[in-house]
């Protein structure tokens, strides 16, 4: 595992307290071991079942793991996950920060695989956005990979994406584009938000090389992706807006022939996926 990954593991057991936890110090014996399972309680797609096992390593190398699925698995409920075998102490110690983990990862990768269903069968890509939790963007990305989606710019240095707001501090996006050729590295991709068709005309004609159809209702991204097919077929289009898993809308999006749907939800809404550890 990577050092950062490692590091966010101890950081979060040691906000947990779990090398002083009074309750399993003052009621399980320091010579008692225990067998225990970590399932899944409801179908879903796992992720971050590698952080899960560096913490139960990291509070004790004496426990012993099976793992029996593979991020990116499609689990039932009640299947089990991770067998694990060690001193009781350490199993409880390490618990809540191991469910935290893969809890919340997969929770990401499951609603991202509901995503990526309902567009079945269409060119579109799922793509997620930069809404991530402050210090978890790597794994919340890695998460919603295993769920079937792919990742957009990991952070500002490494893509150009216009929006509304440099449009306006650069005067236009005629002038935003033309800075961003100058700047930018040549192999960098220059992306335009547009909310408007005029905004989509002013971007094909400052050659831009993607188009973000921001907020816009159905009928007015399909003119949008029409035009845009007409002016500049090799220019990709991107979706966004408030689609979370809204199956019908991502149908309806994904029907216009948009390249991408980029989805904030998938990492800042995803609900908690519920997995549990219990003693034999």
């Amino acid at each position: 595992m990577y050092r950062p990954a490692i590091d966010l593991v101890k950081q979060a057991l040691e906000e947990d307290g779990a090398f002083a936890d009074i309750t399993t110090l003052s009621t399980v014996p320091e010579d008692q071991w225990s067998k225990g399972r970590i399932l899944a309680r409801k179908p879903g797609v796992i992720a971050g079942l590698s952080m899960a096992v560096e913490t139960f390593r990291l509070v004790d190398e004496r426990i012993q793991i099976e793992q029996l699925v593979q991020d990116s698995a499609h689990v039932q409920a009640n299947e089990n996950l991770l067998l694990l075998s060690g001193p009781s102490r350490s199993l409880l110690s390490a618990e809540r920060v191991a469910l935290n983990f893969l809890g919340r990862l997969s929770g990401i990768a499951t609603l991202t695989a509901q995503c990526v269903q309902a567009i079945e069968g269409t060119h579109t890509r799922i793509l997620d956005t930069r809404k991530t939790t402050p210090g978890l963007r790597a794994l919340e990305k890695l998460a919603v990979q295993a769920g079937g989606g792919q990742n957009h710019r990991f952070g500002l240095n490494d893509g150009v994406l216009i929006k509304d707001n440099h449009i306006k501090a650069a005067g236009g996006i005629a002038q935003a584009v033309t800075a961003a050729r100058r700047f930018a590295p040549h192999l960098l991709k220059i992306e335009v938000e547009c909310e408007t068709l005029d905004e989509v005309q002013e971007a094909l004609s400052a050659n831009a090389d993607v188009l973000l159809l921001d907020n816009m209702d159905v009928e007015m991204m399909q003119q949008a992706v029409e035009f845009i097919h007409q002016q500049a077929p090799s220019v990709l289009i991107e979706a966004s807006g408030d689609m979370g898993n809204n199956v019908e809308r991502l149908r309806m999006v994904a029907g216009t022939g948009v390249d991408f749907i980029s989805i904030g939800a998938l990492t800042h809404s995803a609900p908690n996926f519920n997995v549990s550890l219990e003693f034999a």
